[in-house]
């Protein structure tokens, strides 16, 4: 299904004189990996402490680009430039889920969200991520497909987060918006492992 992941290809093109330039540094993909997720926790941990102050929420669609930027960097470093291994393989994935749902849970203190709306936000989105995981255990692949992932994620929490930066008063029928989203990332769930058991099953035939 459509997702913003299409579009990756477009934006690694953007970033890879950046790449080449981070390489001749001495950068390595699992250092930019943790820079990615020290960079989420910070700005989750900032959120959350200051909630109220909601010119902050603007950290968040900054820190949701810039993530993605560097999600984009680590990948190219690791395949394009021979830094791949199984410790950064590990620490892509683990670090991504971590990075999410600190990134997700400060909305918990804004209102009209909802405590069981934003938890169930981010359990879904732990489990879209381990769904796509799951087609590397069967033999069909990393799981991508939408239409829900990732950076789909990303965008609709910047958005929100730019609507509390401006100081907009949020509808008490937004509070559904957290709800809605996890619903989402259910059905983005078990289209990727339905996606990856086809995948697996085409290989083997």
């Amino acid at each position: 299904m459509p997702t913003l992941y299409s579009i990756k290809p477009a934006f690694q093109n953007l970033l890879r004189p950046l790449v080449g330039r981070l390489v001749a540094a001495g950068a390595t993909a699992n250092q930019i990996t943790v820079a990615a997720l020290a960079l989420s926790v910070i700005a989750g941990a900032i959120i959350a402490l200051y909630p109220e102050t909601t010119p902050l929420f603007w950290i968040l669609p900054l820190v949701l680009f810039v993530r993605m930027a560097l999600n984009a960097i680590d990948g190219m470093m690791a395949r394009e430039f021979g830094q791949a291994s199984k410790l950064g393989a590990c620490l892509n994935e683990v670090s991504d889920v971590i990075a999410d749902v600190a990134l997700i849970l400060p909305f918990l203190l804004v209102a009209p969200f909802s405590a069981p709306g934003v938890v169930a936000f981010a359990i879904a989105a732990l489990l879209v991520e381990y769904a796509g995981v799951l087609g590397v255990m069967i033999g069909g692949g990393r799981g991508y497909d939408g239409p829900f992932g990732k950076s789909d994620r990303a965008l609709a929490l910047g958005i929100i987060a730019a609507l509390i930066g401006s100081g907009v008063v949020l509808p008490a029928w937004f509070g559904w918006v957290f709800p809605l989203m996890a619903l989402l990332s259910l059905y983005t769930m078990f289209n990727r492992i339905r996606a990856g058991l086809r995948r697996a099953n085409s290989s083997i035939s």
